[in-house]
């Protein structure tokens, strides 16, 4: 058996089953993947993919036995290859990372200008998507760090590290009725409108609503987008009152839209940054971190990179103050 055959085999699954997308994928032939997919069935003595003529129609159980295993030979192989880099080519390397839009769009150029400056020849991918997408991406072993807010439920395989926290805004046309109340607002108030929000994660019900459900409310969710700018778009337009991420609310936007504060309207929510149980963290990598959740300290990122389970993270966070960013590009604050 080969580590060749073996990424074959991987390639394979990840394109659909399709032999002739898995060899361009890997820059060589169809025929020599079909050659070695032959050799390796033979070897173990087992069928890993049943056949519909000359196509794959699906993976066995023992096929997927098989691919589980290979995964993770595959990724001890990166691990040991990232080990050897840590001493000879510290300097260069890839790091990809999902992320939603609202992280992408107002968070991460500041962190990734500064990690570009510091180093120039490492290759940075960014991916945009839903919790969901994100880890398909995950499972699909595409990327090194994922970034997001709660849905802890999709990550079971990474390791989660809480970075900050923030509220939501409410974001309203200049005029609007919400903007001229010398009170502030209620979800009472907020029922008497059509609201424009994210999208809701399929994985449970969302914070947000679990806010109106408590008070007996039931909101009229009349758009969702996952991006915060489409969102300030349609409230433009008048389809309803947005509510984003505190840190998606720009005060550049104050020219035609005016942005109210809801905090305690609902739960204060953690956002994260995730990697691989098995992964090795080089050195730029625990940067790339430090950079993302300044808070954390030396000893904290030493341990890090020890941390074997999600337990020993949390433990390791249990006693610390997160950050809470703000709106309009407010420094981050500690939360109390």
């Amino acid at each position: 058996m080969k580590l060749q055959q073996l990424k074959y085999l991987i390639a394979i699954v990840d394109n659909g089953l399709n032999i002739t997308a898995a060899a361009e994928r890997l820059y060589t032939s169809q025929p020599g993947v079909s050659k070695q997919l032959k050799l390796l069935e033979e070897e173990l003595g087992m069928q890993l993919f049943t056949r519909k003529g000359k196509s794959l129609g699906g993976i066995t159980p023992a096929g997927e036995m098989v691919i589980e295993r290979a995964r993770i030979i595959m990724r001890e192989v990166d691990n040991i290859r990232s080990h050897a880099a840590e001493y000879f080519e510290e300097q260069r390397g890839s790091l990809s990372i999902a992320t939603t839009h609202t992280q992408a769009r107002y968070v991460l150029p500041e962190v990734i200008t500064g990690f570009r400056e510091r180093y120039p020849n490492i290759t940075l991918d960014l991916h945009q998507g839903t919790s969901e997408q994100i880890a398909d991406m995950v499972a699909a072993n595409q990327i090194d760090f994922a970034i997001a807010t709660g849905a802890q439920d999709l990550f079971a395989d990474l390791l989660l590290v809480p970075s900050y926290r923030w509220d939501r805004s409410i974001i309203v046309p200049k005029g609007h009725a919400l903007a001229r109340l010398d009170r502030k607002i209620t979800l009472h108030d907020l029922v008497e409108y059509p609201l424009v929000t994210y999208v809701f994660s399929l994985s449970g019900e969302s914070s947000l609503k679990r806010a109106f459900a408590a008070e007996g409310l039931e909101p009229n969710v009349g758009f969702t987008a996952r991006d915060a700018d489409v969102i300030k778009t349609y409230v433009r337009m008048g389809l309803g009152v947005g509510i984003v991420a505190s840190m998606a609310a720009d005060c550049s936007d104050d020219n035609d839209l005016r942005v109210l504060d809801a905090e305690g309207l609902f739960p204060r929510v953690t956002t994260w940054i995730g990697y691989r149980k098995d992964s090795v963290l080089r050195r730029y990598m625990i940067e790339f971190i430090q950079r993302f959740a300044p808070h954390i300290t030396s000893r904290q990122l030493d341990q890090l990179r020890r941390a074997g389970n999600q337990a020993d993270i949390d433990a390791l966070f249990d006693k610390s103050e997160l950050p809470l960013r703000g709106a309009c590009g407010e420094q981050v604050t500690v939360a109390a």
